[in-house]
């Protein structure tokens, strides 16, 4: 499923308001899981969540603080659910590249693995403890800020400059899984990924609280910018916010001739792949393109693309790296 447009709007619509009192009570129930301790694991534990539902740049920010983590000298694991996955269960996987694919253990570990090693589990305790055996210094926890099942020594929450937290209603009145506030109670430091003046109300509210803020932006690689410019693509992708990607598509310099949304993690067959080479062709794009994470769902053959990778740069990395510091050499706490 994809986000319904009316969440994104500041000011709030009907439709939200007739949702509201669900909302309240899906975010009141959250919160209060939210407040429960977290069971203790065997190594220092650091959550990359959001607030809202939807995509943030999580995992682009959970691959950013991996490599500041290496750069102080840890050995940084990522933990991921799987979402999506058939192995994804109570029983730990380590993530293999070269023998699963998207359909057995989700897109996103597979890009995360291309950076350090992933664990992938529905029981994140056990996750956990796993990643501690095999060597992990620090669990990298891509998703789970409103899970408690597992004690957090550091979570950090990320916020799109662009669209913040909407409305600011609770599902399905609006984006955000619990109320601010109270989510803001559970983290360390927010992120605030590019500009806009609802990531800026995010942060003045965090700040207010002895939050801490981050800022970063998202990156394209050079290369695969220099493979867009002037061109005429066919966009798609299935992530959580789509125009976003289309959005910097159009920052490269590409012209866009077409483009097609689908839902998250939604996995890609042979048909699609017939109707966006279809859509291309009769649109007279020269190039199809998509995300990583998009890639990583795409049937083996039968379409031609490239993909637009990006990174997340820090605005102030020192920053961020003195404060995943506290990191070094402890245990979880189950805070």
């Amino acid at each position: 499923m994809r986000a319904p447009a009316f969440w994104w709007r500041e000011r709030a619509s009907a439709p939200a308001y007739l949702l509201s009192p669900l909302g309240a009570l899906y975010g009141a129930v959250t919160a209060r899981r939210m407040s429960l301790p977290g069971k203790a694991a065997d190594v220092a534990v650091l959550c990359i969540g959001n607030f809202v539902a939807g995509g943030a740049g999580k995992t682009p920010a959970a691959l950013a603080c991996a490599r500041l983590l290496m750069d102080i000298g840890e050995a940084p694991t990522f933990l991921s659910r799987g979402y999506g996955g058939s192995l994804s269960g109570a029983t730990p996987v380590r993530v293999d590249p070269a023998r699963h694919n998207s359909a057995m253990v989700g897109d996103e570990p597979l890009l995360l693995a291309r950076a350090a090693p992933v664990f992938i589990c529905r029981d994140r305790v056990a996750g956990a403890q796993a990643a501690a055996r095999a060597g992990a210094s620090v669990v990298v926890m891509d998703d789970g800020l409103q899970n408690p099942a597992l004690g957090k020594d550091l979570s950090l929450a990320v916020v799109d400059g662009a669209t913040g937290i909407g409305n600011g209603f609770c599902v399905p009145a609006g984006p955000l899984r619990a109320p601010l506030a109270a989510q803001l109670r559970s983290v360390g430091a927010v992120l605030i990924v590019g500009s806009g003046a609802a990531g800026d109300r995010v942060a003045v509210r965090a700040r207010a609280v002895g939050v801490r803020v981050f800022t970063g932006r998202l990156v394209p690689e050079r290369d695969a910018v220099a493979r867009v410019t002037g061109r005429k693509v066919f966009a798609f992708a299935g992530i959580g916010r789509p125009e976003k990607f289309f959005d910097t598509l159009a920052a490269c310099g590409a012209q866009i001739v077409g483009q097609r949304a689908f839902a998250d993690h939604q996995p890609y067959t042979d048909a699609n792949m017939t109707e966006i080479a279809t859509a291309a062709r009769n649109s007279g794009a020269e190039l199809i393109v998509t995300t990583e994470k998009d890639a990583c769902r795409l049937p083996s053959q039968g379409l031609a693309f490239t993909t637009l990778p990006v990174t997340l740069a820090f605005d102030e990395p020192s920053e961020v790296a003195g404060w995943l510091s506290s990191l070094r050499g402890a245990g979880s706490r189950g805070v």
